[in-house]
């Protein structure tokens, strides 16, 4: 297995499953069903946290879980495999991730800025197009990426163990539960009960706050003013645990000198004349913005090895170098490379007129977005499999300067088209990390690439009303009800390159320049620093976004990381299996109910 063709045929020969059950009509709608609601929390999410989180693991729990209990009552009569199960997870992936990718991060901003919402229905094409060119995106590069290079896509790799450890127990054990399911259930429960309990103030908060004996003051405010204070939001905590300590102690630390020592200043000075949360991040919104571009940036920068791989895979592909001549027998499963620029022949011109119509943008200007995309979506492909990271934080910005040359003081139309070559990248390299889980056990790479396009349509449509249901009133956005910093973030990076810096105040000005500093050293030190002193280098995607929230949700994020660190310390086998499931299921109970709860009220 030396070749590309040699490890290719031993994969089809040795792995791939002929003959199983993987696009059934039950995986499809079931993934959806689970996707609907994965986009619903990652929604809710998304607004009080500006992070989107995974999708895949849990998805896999919750489907093998209700499998499990409709066998037992006897509605399902046919076991649920582990490949419908990675089919029924990539539908659930491709729904669940539409948050992703810039998506809500422009259309937040876009409202921000505007407060005119589109037409429901176009917002809805607009993101489904967006997603789809996504999928085709990945099709030219999948091969290579993982059939010949193999590379890790530690999502995905980590969803097929999931996978494989879930199913393993089919057949003799069939009726048993899985340590996973239970945990992501009482989770889920308890989380929700907080949700609902929540709606009775008087009886709850005083118990909660009582757990942060808070009675320091700043200038004379209490601390609670300035943030400092415990929220009954589960869902904090669960995202805290799915994050890296190193994260989360960076948000706390964050949080610290934003809060305690930046905003007090900036009171005294009067640049900042009220002690709310959306007050001051109004102001430190500038210096984040500027940390988490200099750092997302850099980090791409330093990663061009990837990029010219990138190219140079693609190359081979363009001119059908498989490493040798590529095996017949695969074929039948993979997709045709044929389907990529088919796909982008009849979705390209959709996206291009809805950007003139809908955002006023040149015709011309909007071409180039297409081909950007493109490029956005290959590189942002390999840098996820190597890092497990997607650098949507680097395309927004590359995009939005780009546009703000082309198409000065057009603030919207420098959003949106951000937003499509993030989306693009985005949902290539989760369609690609979902190829990796298949690839492992033995699925149909074709059949996953049907189901992807099932998800984004279905996350498509329940975003756009989700939203507009949630958040009925733009002006809700920066608040402490939906912090929503990304959109902050995106909104003031469009601001900066479409009119200049002329409108700020000096110490904004020095500050922005501390901020892009500071984030090219951050990321310098993160790529070069020894790793014995790595874990003690702030993060500086933790770090930006607790400039622009609440330092409560940072406090709550880090109690979450936190109890996740002290269980991989000692407890690393229980942890191994369980700290996913739980923060997984906090963040689903309590941004189900909760969501439940803010449409009711609206």
């Amino acid at each position: 297995m030396n070749t590309p063709v040699d490890r290719e045929q031993h994969w089809y020969e040795h792995v791939y499953q002929r003959g199983v059950k993987q696009f059934t009509l039950r995986a499809v709608l079931f993934g959806m069903v689970v996707g609907a609601l994965m986009c619903l929390s990652n929604l809710y999410v998304f607004f009080k946290t500006g992070w989107s989180m995974g999708v895949t693991v849990t998805a896999a729990v919750i489907l093998f879980a209700v499998f499990r209990v409709l066998r037992g009552v006897g509605v399902a009569r046919a076991p649920f495999g582990a490949l419908e199960n990675n089919v029924a997870t990539t539908v659930a992936s491709g729904a669940g991730y539409m948050t992703g990718g810039g998506n809500m991060a422009a259309f937040g901003a876009l409202l921000m800025i505007t407060a005119v919402r589109p037409d429901t229905l176009v917002m809805v094409g607009w993101f489904a197009v967006i997603a789809a060119l996504g999928v085709f995106a990945a099709i030219p590069i999948k091969r290579q990426l993982i059939n010949h290079e193999e590379l890790a896509f530690p999502t995905g790799t980590a969803t097929a163990e999931t996978i494989r450890t879930l199913h393993a127990g089919d057949g003799a054990a069939a009726s048993a539960s899985s340590p996973e399911a239970k945990a992501l259930g009482i989770s889920a429960v308890g989380a929700a009960l907080i949700a609902v309990l929540r709606e009775f103030p008087d009886r709850v908060k005083p118990l909660i706050d009582g757990l942060l004996p808070a009675k320091f003051r700043i200038l004379g405010e209490a601390a609670g003013r300035w943030t400092f204070e415990l929220k009954t939001e589960p869902v904090l905590i669960g995202g805290g645990m799915l994050m890296s300590f190193r994260t989360v102690w960076s948000m706390l630390f964050g949080a610290v000198l934003t809060y305690g020592a930046l905003a007090p200043e900036l009171v005294e000075r009067g640049l900042v004349t009220e002690v709310t949360a959306k007050a001051i991040i109004s102001w430190s919104v500038w210096p984040a913005a500027a940390l988490l571009v200099a750092s997302g940036l850099t980090a791409f920068a330093l990663d061009w090895r990837s990029v010219i791989r990138t190219f140079s895979g693609l190359g081979n592909v363009l001119r059908g170098k498989r490493g040798a001549q590529a095996t017949d027998s695969i074929e039948s499963v993979e997709c045709p490379p044929a389907w990529f620029p088919l796909g982008f022949a009849l979705l390209s011109p959709i996206v291009v007129v809805l950007m003139v119509l809908l955002f006023q943008i040149e015709w011309w200007a909007a071409l180039v977005a297409i081909p950007l995309s493109i490029v956005m979506g290959l590189v942002a492909a390999r840098v996820t499999g190597e890092t497990d990271i997607t650098p949507t934080k680097a395309f927004g910005p590359v995009t939005q300067l780009a546009y703000g040359v082309m198409t000065p003081g057009n603030v919207p139309g420098n959003i949106m088209a951000a937003n499509v070559t993030g989306g693009v990248g985005l949902h290539a390299a989760d369609l690609l990390t979902t190829l990796k889980t298949g690839w492992l056990l033995g699925g149909n790479p074709r059949a996953q690439f049907y189901a992807q396009l099932f998800g984004v349509a279905v996350g498509a449509v329940i975003i756009v009303p989700a939203f507009d249901a949630l958040i009925p009133d733009p002006s809700q956005l920066g608040g402490d009800d939906w912090p929503a910093p990304s959109c902050l973030v995106w909104a003031s990076v469009s601001e900066l390159f479409s009119g200049g810096l002329k409108a700020l105040d000096p110490l904004a000005r020095r500050a922005i320049v501390i901020g892009l500093v500071l984030g090219v050293a951050l990321a310098l030190l993160d790529k070069f620093a020894p790793k014995s002193l790595k874990q003690f280098v702030p993060s500086p995607a933790g770090l930006g976004i607790a400039m622009v929230l609440p330092a409560s949700n940072s406090i709550g994020m880090f109690i979450g990381g936190s109890i996740a660190a002290l269980m991989r310390r000692y407890s690393p086998l229980v942890a191994a299996r369980l700290v996913s499931p739980i923060g997984s299921g906090m963040i689903a109970g309590e941004s189900l109910m909760g969501l439940a709860a803010a449409l009711i009220k609206n």
